[in-house]
């Protein structure tokens, strides 16, 4: 007589909460190794990533005053560790953008105990999708939304008859801000498509309540960009409602994917 097979397998039975904890503690600290080793690797280059960092703002500058840009010195310092700790904290956000995909994989080896044999097979996909989606935000805002801010901004300071002084730890947080949180938003395709996986969202329902959604971007807009600053709420008012539809499209896939099966 055969024996039979049981419901959960010994490999599959759910795991104490205490291992649950040491699981997270794991994956945080492979995250912050990666971190520290790119951080120190990212520091070395901490010059030419300042220089990449300010190029948006002295474009700008130099196409009002007609002058090269690389003639012009609009950034100061008032505190002697200023620049060290600016150009660190540099350091490491850069360092978050090389090592992304290896902490999106780790987010995905957490959550894969948790997934179906079908979804387990999904983990290459899902890093290469949500590092895509991280890199490419980032990089259209500092091709597109940073150089459009620091005109709007540079427009005002002009009208003011205001010279540029800058610091540059004010300078980064406005475009580390930005370019990070262009990243983090363009997110929301593949958070939207793990809801709709789970049911939790509709197509129908995100369409019918767009203009809901779109206040709620919006005051989201205005708490995430830093300052008081009304350009920067509406630019990124503006890419995350984009993003919704698209989100909403990712959404219309997965059950027109769903229908699809045959049940």
């Amino acid at each position: 007589m055969s024996e039979s097979i049981p419901e959960v397998l010994p490999q599959d039975a759910p795991l104490p909460f205490w291992d649950h904890i040491g699981e997270i503690r794991d994956r945080i600290i492979r995250a912050a190794l990666a971190l520290l080793v790119s951080t120190s690797a990212a520091y070395f280059f901490r010059l030419r990533l300042w220089e990449w960092a300010k190029r948006p703002l002295l474009a700008a500058m130099a196409a009002r005053e007609h002058a090269p840009a690389e003639s012009l010195q609009p950034f100061a310092f008032t505190d002697l560790a200023e620049p060290f700790f600016a150009l660190m904290r540099l350091s490491f956000w850069s360092s978050v953008f090389l090592v992304s995909p290896y902490l999106f994989y780790q987010v995905w080896t957490f959550v894969l105990p948790a997934l179906r044999e079908r979804e387990r097979r999904l983990a290459a996909a899902f890093v290469l999708v949500t590092s895509f989606c991280f890199i490419s935000g980032a990089v259209f805002s500092y091709f597109v939304i940073f150089p459009i801010l620091g005109n709007l901004l540079l427009d005002e300071a002009v009208r003011a008859g205001l010279r540029a002084n800058l610091r540059p730890s004010e300078y980064l947080d406005l475009f580390i801000y930005t370019v990070a949180g262009a990243g983090i938003s363009f997110e929301a395709p593949v958070l939207f498509y793990f809801l709709a996986r789970f049911r939790l969202v509709t197509v129908r329902g995100m369409l019918m309540y767009w203009r809901e959604a779109s206040i709620a971007i919006l005051a989201a807009s205005a708490f995430l960009t830093p300052g008081d600053v009304l350009a920067t709420t509406i630019l990124f008012g503006v890419v995350l409602l984009g993003l919704y539809f698209v989100s909403a499209g990712v959404v219309w896939l997965v059950e027109r994917s769903r229908a699809a099966q045959p049940s």
